[in-house]
């Protein structure tokens, strides 16, 4: 399909509609916001995907049966705490949140996903997020800035702002805005993935449809990135959708939900790689790019082989151009493949070719992963599916991080 978006400036308040604010309700040690609060001024359409984590934080389980009803029209955000693990006291405070911020806004306890990040296991200091959440709602502003404010108060140990937005193009004359934040540098797998990720748009669409386009971009998207291969209990997608933009509804079937659809995925490529360029005690960002699959799922699984090996991340870290580690991984990870057939490039530099080291010198491959960014190509030779999976390399600084975190 022919590029039917373009970057614009903002992130979850670029399209019409759409209010955000954040405060600082002393949930996180370090002086920084971690209450944020997203709404959207219509009772429009919501979608949103969740971990598939069996042990799900008490914000997961309350925002699944809220998106059941059809009426969530706002999120309330805090970092610093995950509430997960926490029993009926953890189900009780999520309860109490919404109807706080329902009794503010004059919506209903429905109306509300909310959304927790940080350390697993403790209690959330229920009282500060209550006196935080009246701040929050007087300071709810339809500005840049104010999304801005939003998208920082939701990171964790993320060292990058991570927001974008597209004005989508949707044939005839007619566009609409899309935005977004999203969070996470370390617990990132696939199988939803492991962030918690906000996206807002001013299409008129039908929940149904927003949902159907949601999945595909999210399993396109943030279920290709890998930082540890750690599922988390929290994750969270949620997409907004106001309908107040200057352009007719977006109908299934039609060339609007199809470039509409491209658009979102876009959106969630460009802030799922933020995601892994993020990643905990992260050097390098790497694209792994599978060719000539039997099947998608196997293309997926042939990468994702590749960006969960320790082994593999660590040779991504050194630059070291063992290339025999991707190989491997592959090999277990896809029956199917024939080593007559298979060919690794690392950049543009042939490595490995038919059961045999490529043409490529050793220095020439070093090369190829030195720089910040790093492509590994594998073609299998077996069919015709593709698939593209990012992760980053395994520094000390990542044990370094995570063996203090909890502390």
């Amino acid at each position: 399909m022919k590029v039917c978006w373009e970057q614009v400036a903002g992130g979850v308040t670029a399209p019409r509609g759409f209010r955000a604010a954040a405060v600082r309700c002393g949930i996180r040690q370090v002086e920084t916001d971690d209450l944020a609060l997203l709404v959207c001024d219509t009772q429009g359409a919501a979608a949103a995907t969740f971990t598939t984590n069996r042990v799900a934080a008490a914000p997961v389980r309350w925002s699944r049966r809220a998106i059941a009803t059809g009426r969530v029209r706002a999120a309330v955000v805090n970092s610093g705490n995950a509430n997960a693990c926490t029993g009926e006291r953890g189900e009780r405070d999520v309860a109490t949140t919404a109807a706080k911020a329902a009794e503010l806004l004059g919506f209903q306890p429905e109306n509300f996903l909310i959304a927790s990040t940080g350390i697993i296991g403790r209690y959330l200091p229920i009282d500060k997020l209550l006196e935080g959440l009246p701040r929050v709602v007087r300071l709810l502003d339809g500005s840049l800035e104010a999304g801005e404010r939003f998208a920082r108060a939701i990171l964790t140990t993320d060292t990058t702002l991570k927001q974008a937005a597209l004005r989508c193009d949707l044939g005839g004359g007619a566009s609409v805005t899309l935005g977004g934040a999203t969070k996470g540098a370390g617990m990132i797998a696939p199988g939803m993935a492991t962030t918690l990720t906000f996206l807002t748009t001013d299409a008129a669409i039908e929940a149904p449809l927003l949902q159907k386009a949601l999945k595909r971009a999210v399993d396109r998207t943030y279920n290709r990135i890998s930082i540890d291969e750690h599922m988390s209990t929290n994750d969270t997608v949620l997409c907004l959708a106001s309908g107040l933009a200057d352009a007719p509804p977006v109908r299934g079937g039609t060339g609007a939900a199809r470039r509409f659809e491209a658009a979102l995925t876009e959106l969630c490529q460009t802030l799922a790689v933020k995601i892994v360029a993020d990643g905990e005690g992260a050097t390098r960002l790497v694209r792994i790019e599978v060719t000539g699959a039997p099947s998608v799922r196997l293309a997926v699984a042939a990468g994702r082989a590749i960006a969960d090996s320790p082994l593999c991340k660590c040779a991504l870290h050194s630059g070291d151009p063992n290339w025999g580690r991707f190989v491997s991984a592959a090999g277990y990870a896809c029956p199917p493949l024939e080593e007559a057939r298979t060919r690794l490039f690392i950049g543009e530099k042939l490595a490995y070719a038919a059961g045999a080291p490529g043409p490529a010198t050793e220095a020439e491959l070093a090369a190829a992963m030195a720089g910040r960014e790093v492509l590994l190509r594998l073609e299998l030779g077996l069919g015709k599916a593709q698939a593209t999976v990012w992760t980053c390399d395994l520094s000390k600084e990542y044990v370094a991080i995570n063996a203090d975190y909890h502390t």
